[in-house]
This record gives C-alpha cells, structure tokens and sequence, in this order.
C-alpha cells in the first residue's frame, strides 16, 4: 500500500508546505475581500457615470413591480386641438340643400357657417422628367463642330437634380435611412426608380461644395474667443475612428479622424487659440487655450457615484455647490459684474474649504483628489459671460452621430465618413441661424448657400 503524500514530507518540508499554504490563504482571503467591495458598490448607470443611457437596465421588467401592482394614473391635462390654417389653399362653401330632421327643402333658406374645419392631405409625387435636346452643328467660319451649352440646373452626366439629391443626403444623414430602403422608399413613394450605385453616386458629388463649406465654417470657427469640444466612436469598414465636434455660437465642425489623440484638435486650431475650452476631463483636450472650463454635469455624474457608494460628507457638499454654481450662471446675464465677481469668489472660498476637509470615505477621497487636479477649471463661467457651465452644446450636436452610427452600423468609406461629416457641419451651422437641415442642404446643392464666414 503506498503511503499518502503527506506521510512521506519530512517535519521541515510540512512546515514550508503549511507556510506556502498559509500564504495562499492570505492572498486568497484578501482577494475575497476586495471581490466583495466591488460587488458592495452600486452599478454605474447614466446618472452617476459616464455610462450611455442605451445600457441603463431598462424599465418594466419583473423586478420593477410587485406583482399585481397597478400603474399609477397619470395626472390628466387640458384638451387641445390643430389651430386652423391663416392660409388655406381652397376653401369649399357647402350649403345645406335637405333638413336632415324632416327632409325639407330648405336650398332657398339663409345660412350661416355653423362649423369650419381644415382637411389636410398630400397629392401624389411623381418625379418631373424633363428632356433636354442640345442642338449643334458644324461652324461656317472654322469648321469645327459645336453644340449648345445645358441649361441652368441641368447638367450634363446625371439625370437627378439637385431637388432629388438634397432629398438623398436628408434622408441618409438626417434620418438615417440605408441605401437600400432608401432605393426602395424612393420608388414607392415617388415611382423613381434609383440604385444603390446611383445614390453613392449622387452623394459624392456633394463632397465638392461640402468641402467649400466646411473651410468657410471652420474659418468662422477660428474667430470664436469660446471653443467646445468633445468626440465619439466611429466605425469606418469595421474599425473604430474618433468623430470629433467643435462648436462655438456661430458655427459647428464635425471631423471624422483615426486617432482620439490631442493633435487632432490641435490641427484643426492651427497657429490659433481661443481664450477658453470647453471639454470634459479627457486628457486630449486639455491645454488647448489660456483657461479651461471642465463640464460640471460630467462632474455631478461622478459626485453621484460616489453619493451612491455611501459617501454622506465630501460628495453631498460638493453636489451642492456645483448646483448652486449652476442657477447662478443661468442668470448671470441678469446680475452686475460685480454681483457675478461677488458669487465667484464665493464659489472658489467655499471649493477651497471643501478640499481642505479631509475625506473619510473612500470613494471621497477619490473624488477629492480628482476635484484637486482640477481645481482651477470649475468656474470659470462664473468669470466669463461666454462661457457654458457644461458642454451640453457639443453633447447635443454628436447624439444625431452616434443614433446613425447604432442605426446604419458606420461607414464603409472614407468618403461616405467625409460626406456625413460635412453634412453635419453645415446643417449645424445653418440651424444656428434659424435654418433647418432641408433647407441649408438644397441651398448647398443649388449653389446659393453663403460659404462666406460673413455670411454664416
């Protein structure tokens, strides 16, 4: 019979095998521990993290409510109804010509509107084709062929208009219909019959006066003493680019660039720098102008979290302040400069006592030391009329990017990324103004779109 293994350690390899076995045990015990401070921590979501609020849990499930649990009414409101038209294209008069009560003949009678109404409807669409004949011969004088130039509008090489491409790149970028349905819905819809290669062909014909346009934005954007910034994922044939936004009051750049990287926004500012920045705490970011002003919702988001993982000292007074920073700023135009110079440096003598206050939770202390690398960044809206507490500007102008990233998948082509790019940042610009995207893109195409920085 063979011994076990133990039977056969001398008593000095027993006590190194116990001291590595009590090792282990102490590493494992450890290791244990800290599992169970992650699982102890509250699960970051869109209100306490950077998290998209696309992987919130999603409501109405099982564990939203007890079972039998009725919906709690919704409170109700007041009634209201489609306002009539100003302008109605035709108006019909009916006049009664039977008594619906005792069908008397009551044509010959005087009436009154008893009730007005509108009806609304749209009449079929159907493509207008027009055949264009250039005419030509052969020169008297010279002797060399001619023919007559196209007209106005009407170019040669194409047989879709501007009209019916403004109406693609909409549809595309806007709506963020594929190629495909978009073939498809243009030959329900209207009966005209387009391919897939017809509709890429039609957008790169676009890239030209996308590009002029971009150059003039970007010359506008230049001029701006107040720069935001912020970036996203981009997919281009299956691998991830950075969709870079910057927007000041008069004018929006959307970049599409295979790298995340600081020099991306340093190429686009060339030898220029504005007087603030405006980003969140990304490090590619920083360091673009003589100040910075840090998003504070980014922040609160992350003093959330640390509320949610049980901090009641540090986090609280911190919320506090930056809310009361906030309502501060949102009136600003309405205070005396030196009733806003008097609230800032309030804010700054309240921030500089909060992190001389030691932090005894941990997840306050880790916040501490973030708010302590940048401390200078927090108000300096409160210094600048300018200036946005939040980047909540640039937010908006990347979310319709990132709906056509989930939706269509990304791009396939440099270009197709060029083209949406593009379209983006004159559709932006132009809605700054008061235009809406249907409108700016067929001026683009028509070729009356203002380019100039002047103009925008």
């Amino acid at each position: 019979m063979t011994l076990p293994f133990r039977y056969r350690l001398s008593d000095d390899e027993k006590d190194a095998l116990l001291s590595e076995q009590a090792a282990l045990i102490e590493r494992q015990a450890a290791r244990i521990t800290e599992l169970e401070a992650l699982l102890a921590r509250p699960k970051k979501t869109s209100r306490n993290s950077h998290t998209p609020p696309s992987q919130d849990r999603k409501p109405g499930g099982s564990g939203d409510k007890k079972h039998g649990e009725r919906r709690k009414l919704r409170p109700s409101r007041p009634g209201s109804a489609r306002s009539l038209s100003e302008v109605p294209d035709e108006t019909i008069k009916r006049l009664a010509t039977t008594c619906p009560h005792c069908a008397a003949d009551v044509s010959g009678q005087r009436q009154i509107c008893r009730h007005r109404y509108d009806h609304i409807d749209i009449p079929p669409i159907a493509p207008v084709v027009t055949r264009v004949e250039l005419f030509g011969g052969r020169c008297a004088a010279c002797g060399r062929r001619f023919r007559a130039a196209p007209p106005d509008g009407m170019p040669l090489g194409t047989p879709f208009g501007a009209s019916i491409q403004a109406l693609l790149l909409y549809l595309h970028h806007s709506h963020h219909v594929g190629f495909e349905r978009l073939a498809r819905m243009m030959a329900e819809l209207f009966g005209l019959v387009i391919s897939e290669g017809a509709i890429a062909n039609a957008f790169r014909r676009a890239e030209t006066a996308m590009t002029a346009a971009c150059a003039a934005i970007k010359e506008r954007l230049l001029a701006a003493r107040v720069i935001a910034s912020d970036e996203t994922t981009a997919r281009i044939d299956g691998a991830t680019h950075w969709h870079w936004v910057f927007v000041t009051t008069k004018a929006v750049l959307h970049q599409i660039a295979p790298r995340r990287a600081k020099a991306v926004a340093e190429e686009v500012l060339g030898e220029h720098r504005p007087a603030v920045w405006v980003s969140d705490r990304y490090a590619g970011q920083q360091d673009l102008a003589p100040a910075h002003q840090v998003c504070l919702a980014h922040l609160l988001r992350d003093v959330q979290y640390a509320i949610d993982c049980g901090d009641t000292v540090f986090a609280p007074r911190l919320r506090d302040l930056l809310r009361w920073a906030i309502r501060i700023g949102r009136r600003r135009d309405a205070l005396r400069p030196a009733t806003l110079a008097t609230y800032h440096a309030r804010a700054e003598r309240r921030l500089d006592a909060l992190v001389a206050t030691p932090a005894a939770h941990p997840a306050g202390r880790e916040l501490q030391t973030a708010v302590k690398a940048w401390r200078t960044k927090f108000f300096v809206f409160l210094e600048d009329p300018d200036v946005p507490a939040t980047n909540n500007a640039c937010e908006r102008e990347i979310r319709p990017s990132v709906v056509f990233r989930k939706v269509t998948g990304g791009f396939r082509s440099e270009w197709g990324a060029h083209i949406h790019a593009g379209y983006r940042s004159v559709t932006s610009t132009a809605g700054l103004h008061g235009q809406t995207a249907r409108q700016a893109i067929a001026q683009l195409l028509a070729g009356t779109f203002q380019t100039t920085p002047a103009a925008l």
